[in-house]
Formats: structure tokens, C-alpha cells, sequence
């Protein structure tokens, strides 16, 4: 199969005038969008790109950003992108650090095939959020990025008349991970700066495409169903496919968006940057079960350790940590990822996670996974979000203790809480301690920022 540059190249002869990227201030077609990223390429290597080379740039959110993305790959050389509110002087450190890597300054494994390079071992290194630890490099070589377009096309079904919307950051596996996939089927691409405003998301739907697709992670799906459902109910038609990731979707929030959607197919995706895109989950059309993520995609495989340990292999595989040899051999082990996830295999092969193995909250010799808990919660209809996270008891030692954003204009006291969630779950598993926040941090791409309220209560 072509690579996305290829399938570019492929498009910009085959069908040079259709939209291919798409934004609030430009539309390139096929033909354009090729032109700008070689343009691109000869540019940066006048500047002194070269084969193997890390260029660190910023996320912009636009079609330059994928020019330039992709500029990088054509040169040979390896796509950095930061987060746009990087700090300068973390910028230069991230760039300090990569030249002073000798199996990056090198080729690094790619090589020139059929007169065009092949990033064999790093084409990307996507620096991931330090929510469980300190931000690490992941390099992804070509081959997984393809082998995660091939996983995505084949579970989610891209087609060339899809409108896919991406909302969330580019540096980002989740948000970055979809232009694979778009642009190698021919379809075209909508990028907003964020989800922040609505009007800006929902005016896509106006434009002449028969079918609309995005991926949201779950902590957005919950604010379009608490503040948008009329509008989300208004397009519904249009609406091919969701995908969410990223973190645990609750059984609540999936029934209400089947409810909404009723004709759209619904995906619950696992996937990280270590591992890529291993599992899906049409919830839509099989049930809605919390924690479950489906079978293996196409080129990815999945076991369970003895420990209970999600270990991952196949293609989508990162191939390292840049410059930390002894942490990529604690997780890379031969050709398998050990996660830190927590999870299951059913007699279907279907992947269950029951949470992170950091995360649990051992309460007393009991296991307590605080996802299972705001699960539980999320059903307690005058609450808008939750987090459930460990702390210190005066007479009991590590309790589960929960903070919680009561909706506008609704007293929700602790009483209530812990009644409502008696035959839900476990009484051991019942916070013994409660607090109502104006609200609840999550990390810039959704997910619960556990990290930060751990140290926190430490």
C-alpha cells in the first residue's frame, strides 16, 4: 500500500481538484496541497534539512502544519511537532537533546528506496503528556503509521466521500493519527483550532458532503451531550462515524450518544503512542459496555500478562524512547509493548481494560480502580464530572476520595453520592470522602489528569 505521501502524489494526478484540506481561512485541493508540501521540502532543505535530522516545529492547527509535516517525511528527515504553547526555551532543549543524539544525527535507518526515502526506524517523535511520569520522546517509524492507517480503514471504513473533522491537537496521536487515513483514501480533511467553539464545529456540517466523521475523546463527548445535544441531534443524519480514546468513555455517556445518533456507528478505540492503534469497538451496534475495546485491528496483536498486564504487538509499535535506552527496554520488550494497563481477554478474544495499574487505590488489601467508580458516578444525573483519586484517612489509612462538579444550579451532597452508588458497586469501593470543585482538570488532550491531584494528596 502507498504511504501518505504517495497516496498524495497519487490523488494530486487522479482527482487534483477535490478538497483535500479544509480550514476556517483556505481550502487546498489534492493538486495544491502537493504542490505546498514540495515547495515545502525544497525550502527546508535549502535550509539545511537533512536525511535522518529532527525539525522541531509547533503545532499550528492549519494546512501549513500539514505541509510542513509532511515537507519534513519528503526530505527524509523526522517530524518533531510540540504543543503550540511550548515554551521557547523547552523548544531548544528538545532540540538540543535531539542533536546530541548519535542515532538520530545519523540516518537513523532511513534510506533511499525507488528514488524516494523510507523512514525505516523514525519518520515522528511525539512527546507525550507526562500525566503518568515524565514526558518522553516516542519515535514512530513510517511503516506504523501505515500500519495504523491500515488498521483505522479497515475497522472504521474511510472512504473517499467522508468529510473527517479533526478538533483535538495534531502533535497528538489521536488527532494526528486520522489524516493518515483520510488522506490516503482520498477523502478530505476539516481541521478546527479546538472544540471550544461550537458554532465553528457544528457550521461544518453546512458544507456539500454526504458524510461526516470525527473523533472526540470522551471528556468532549460529554460536554456536547450536556450543552449541544439539540445540536448534535440536528446533524445526526450527516454523521457517518465517532470515534473516541484516549480515556475511559463511561456507559452513561455511550448510551445517551447511541440514543442521539441512532443511525451513526460509534467506535470506543484503544490506543496509545507506544502501541498505536490496536483495538476498536463499534458500541453502536454491539452494546454498550464500559471498558470494552474490541478485537485486535489488522495488523496488531494483544495478550494478557500473568500480572494482568495489556502486552501489545504488531506493526503500529513505537520504536523507542529518543535517548533513553533503559526505559524503552523496561516497556519494549522483543516485539511486544508492555502497557500499564490493566485488562482482559473474553472467550471472543475482546479486550476489556479494568484500568491503569498506577491508578488502582488500594483501600485496605482491596483494589479499588477509580474509573470503575466514576463510571458509577457519571449516572448520578446532577453531576456534570468527576474524578475519583486516593487519599489519607485520619483512622483508615488510603481511602477513595471524590471530587466532583455539581451541574449548574443543583446541590448534590455527599449522602446522596454514596446512597445513589449502594448496589452500583462494591461498598468498599464507596468514597469515604467527598468534595464539590468548580471543576476538574484534564491534561490538553482529555484525559483526567490523575497525576496532578495524586502529588497533590501526597
Amino acid at each position: 500500500m502507498k504511504n501518505l505521501e504517495e497516496s498524495i502524489e497519487h490523488f494530486a494526478e487522479l482527482t487534483p481538484d477535490k478538497a483535500a484540506v479544509i480550514t476556517g481561512r483556505e481550502t487546498l485541493s489534492y493538486a495544491s496541497l502537493w504542490s505546498r508540501i514540495q515547495e515545502k521540502a525544497g525550502r527546508l532543505k535549502s535550509e539545511g534539512l537533512s536525511v535522518g535530522k529532527p525539525y522541531v516545529f509547533l503545532t499550528t492547527q492549519d494546512a501549513d502544519f500539514i505541509a510542513t509535516y509532511l515537507a519534513v517525511h519528503l526530505c527524509g528527515a523526522i517530524a518533531v511537532p510540540l504543543e503550540a504553547s511550548t515554551p521557547k526555551e523547552r523548544q531548544q532543549q528538545i532540540r538540543d537533546e535531539l542533536n546530541g543524539q548519535d542515532t538520530l544525527t545519523s540516518t537513523n535507518g532511513n534510506e533511499m528506496v525507488n528514488g524516494k526515502w523510507s523512514n525505516a526506524k523514525c519518520s515522528d517523535i511525539l512527546y507525550t503528556t507526562g500525566t503518568t511520569g515524565q514526558a518522553k520522546g516516542v519515535m514512530l517509524s513510517a511503516k506504523a503509521w501505515t500500519a495504523n492507517a491500515e488498521n483505522l480503514m479497515d475497522r472504521l471504513g474511510f472512504t473517499s466521500d467522508l468529510l473527517f473533522i479533526v478538533c483535538g491537537p495534531l502533535n497528538h496521536l489521536g488527532s494526528l493519527s486520522k489524516i493518515y487515513p483520510t488522506l490516503m483514501s482520498g477523502a478530505t480533511l476539516y481541521i478546527l483550532e479546538s472544540l471550544k467553539d461550537l458554532n465553528a464545529f457544528f457550521s461544518v456540517f453546512e458544507l456539500p458532503f454526504p458524510k461526516f466523521a470525527t473523533f472526540l475523546v470522551p471528556s468532549s463527548i460529554r460536554m456536547l451531550l450536556q450543552i449541544a445535544s439539540k445540536n448534535l441531534a440536528a446533524v445526526a443524519q450527516k454523521i457517518d462515524f465517532i470515534e473516541t480514546g484516549a480515556a475511559a468513555i463511561t456507559q452513561s455517556d455511550m448510551e445517551l450518544l447511541c440514543k442521539i445518533l441512532p443511525h451513526s456507528r460509534l467506535f470506543n478505540t484503544y490506543a496509545s503512542t507506544e502501541t498505536g492503534i490496536v483495538c476498536s469497538y463499534e458500541f453502536s451496534r454491539y452494546g454498550c459496555v464500559p471498558g470494552l475495546l474490541g478485537k485486535p485491528m489488522k495488523h496488531s496483536s494483544v495478550r494478557i500478562g500473568e500480572d494482568g498486564r495489556v502486552i501489545c504487538s504488531g506493526a503500529t509499535l513505537m520504536s523507542g524512547y529518543v535517548g533513553a535506552p533503559q526505559l524503552t527496554a523496561q516497556v519494549l520488550k522483543g516485539d511486544e509493548i508492555y502497557t500499564s494497563d490493566i485488562g482482559t481477554l473474553d472467550n471472543q478474544g475482546m479486550l476489556r481494560l479494568q484500568g491503569r495499574q498506577d491508578d488502582v487505590i488500594n483501600v485496605g488489601g482491596y483494589k479499588v480502580n477509580p474509573s470503575e467508580v466514576e463510571d458509577a458516578v457519571s449516572g448520578f444525573a446532577s453531576i456534570a464530572d468527576c474524578i475519583c483519586i486516593p487519599a489519607r484517612h485520619i483512622l483508615l489509612g488510603t481511602v477513595p476520595k471524590l471530587l466532583y462538579v455539581p451541574k449548574p444550579g443543583k446541590e448534590v451532597k455527599p449522602k446522596d453520592i454514596a446512597d445513589f452508588l449502594r448496589g452500583r458497586i462494591e461498598s468498599y469501593k464507596i468514597p469515604l470522602l467527598y468534595e464539590a470543585v468548580d471543576v476538574i482538570r484534564h491534561t490538553y488532550n482529555g484525559k483526567l489528569d490523575r497525576k496532578a491531584y495524586n502529588l497533590a494528596n501526597q
